[in-house]
């Protein structure tokens, strides 16, 4: 990668975040301030390092850039242009991950392995990837174009392009939604900003039809009683006598 390349890969790292994160107020403050682009700044120079076989060198970069940043991510890892570390702390990003342009990563995120032989064991994304805050997506699989990873997902399979995936394992929104009873179906459906307001909701709408099919047959028993017991119909008939009522 040439210098003036590098410099329009920074400059679009920059302008992600300009455009991504409405507390940034000036640029100004983002290359000071924002440790998410300090991270993609250091790794750019490993990743440059790493590629000219200073792999010492970029190792040593890659380090310092956790000790300030709090973000790891090791100098072989592929990362396209317009790339966003928003808050950051904690994100860990392993070697053999191949990440696409327009890339968004929020805090806590682990791209990682699972397996310990050498060669690809990372995953790759896709561009225009969002991973939500504290997700995990592990092994060599692979997340297609424009994809959304819920906050604390667990990815350990491929995820076909414009698909939402939520859950431990994580599954696309999709088939949790149809795999729920109808009163449940708005649950976890891609334009749901709420979706345990929408379980409640759905609780409550089965809870108020249960109330009214029991004002039903109470209508037809002729009782106003909530809730007949045996107890209740001896006291009505004048016979029975309560066990667990002292002796007077």
């Amino acid at each position: 990668m040439s210098q003036s390349s590098t410099f329009k890969t920074l400059g679009r790292d920059l302008r992600a975040v300009v455009d991504r994160d409405p507390a940034a107020r000036s640029r100004f403050e983002v290359i000071f301030l924002y440790p998410g682009f300090h991270a993609v700044v250091y790794h750019r120079i490993a990743h440059g390092l790493w590629r000219l076989r200073l792999k010492f060198v970029a190792r040593l970069v890659s380090v310092f850039s956790r000790f300030l940043t709090g973000i790891e991510i090791h100098p072989a890892a592929q990362i396209g242009a317009g790339f966003f570390i928003d808050h950051g702390f904690g994100v860990v990003i392993g070697e053999t991950t191949e990440i696409g342009t327009n890339v968004t990563l929020y805090q806590g995120v682990t791209l990682g392995g699972t397996a310990l032989e050498a060669g690809k064991r990372h995953p790759t994304l896709g561009n225009d990837v969002i991973v939500g805050a504290g997700a995990k997506v592990l092994g060599p699989i692979s997340l297609g174009d424009c994809v959304r990873v819920g906050s604390n997902a667990v990815v350990v399979k491929d995820v076909a392009a414009n698909t939402t995936v939520v859950g431990i394992p994580a599954k696309p929104v999709a088939d949790r939604a149809a795999s729920r009873p109808s009163a449940f179906v708005a649950y976890g459906t891609a334009r749901d900003a709420d979706p345990a307001g929408h379980a409640v909701a759905g609780m409550l709408e089965q809870i108020q039809l249960l109330k009214t099919r029991l004002a039903e047959l109470e209508k037809q028993a002729g009782t106003n009683s909530p809730l007949a017991t045996p107890w209740s119909e001896a006291r009505a008939s004048g016979g029975g006598t309560r066990t667990d009522e002292p002796d007077e």
